[in-house]
């Protein structure tokens, strides 16, 4: 975040989770309550969830880096084929080559502008930006986010008594809905599924935060991450 010493992505008062350090970017600091559930973190867990797609680590507390996309942004049958070519399996670890050069793939694809790319359109952008901001101090600490053309990025700290499978059930149902009134269509807009990723330590928050907001810039829609709109830069570059 950018530009805003002591306050939330909506203008709310930060706790000392973070320590900002200037207008030019964050030095992150993970609270004691945060690295306590980092150190007694079990993958063995209930916390651990399943659809049946894929595996997601839902705890409060954890700081969350968070895709998901529109149904159409990557098409089952091409991760599938590359899922083949790459000889995946379930359940592999973050850290396996095969799990990175997937997931590089799908964000390369993602970044290329398939499919409808219905938030390029400013009225779908804006829904989902008010929505993400809506509960920003309440049921979770928007920290970062950005807005693609088919695709969202956001890093959140999740609060207690809030489930992440819950806020992005809120953010996914609601702004399908209106989005759909306002295209004049019916049926899906989002992917099933959401991909996450918890925050490990202060580096990879600086990192996380980093990818979040340079993503337009990688993906060609802008020169620098204050210049895209729909992000958590451009705001705080407005607001601050």
């Amino acid at each position: 975040m950018h530009g805003s010493r002591g306050l939330s992505a909506a203008g709310r008062p930060l706790s000392s989770c973070f320590v900002f350090t200037g207008s030019a970017g964050v030095s992150p600091a993970l609270t004691n309550r945060t690295q306590d559930k980092l150190a007694t973190l079990d993958t063995t867990t209930p916390t651990w969830r399943s659809r049946g797609y894929l595996r997601h680590i839902d705890r409060s507390s954890l700081v969350q880096a968070l895709t998901f996309r529109l149904y159409d942004a990557v098409p089952d049958s091409v991760v599938q084929a590359w899922k083949t070519e790459l000889a995946w399996i379930e359940d592999l670890k973050p850290s396996d080559p095969r799990e990175i050069a997937l997931s590089k793939r799908i964000a390369q694809y993602e970044d290329a502008g398939h499919g409808h790319c219905w938030l390029r359109d400013e009225r779908i952008a804006g829904l989902v930006e008010d929505c993400l901001l809506h509960f920003d101090g309440q049921r979770y600490r928007l920290i970062s986010w950005c807005i693609m053309p088919n695709h969202v990025h956001s890093l959140i700290e999740v609060f207690d008594n809030w489930s992440l499978a819950r806020i992005l059930h809120s953010w996914k149902s609601f702004t399908a809905h209106k989005a759909n009134e306002i295209l004049e269509r019916t049926g899906e807009f989002w992917f099933r599924e959401y991909f996450d990723r918890f925050v490990r330590d202060d580096r990879h928050f600086a990192n996380a935060v980093r990818y979040v907001e340079e993503n337009p810039v990688k993906a060609g829609l802008a020169g620098s991450p204050e210049d895209w709109r729909w992000s958590s830069a451009y705001r705080m570059r407005k607001t601050g």
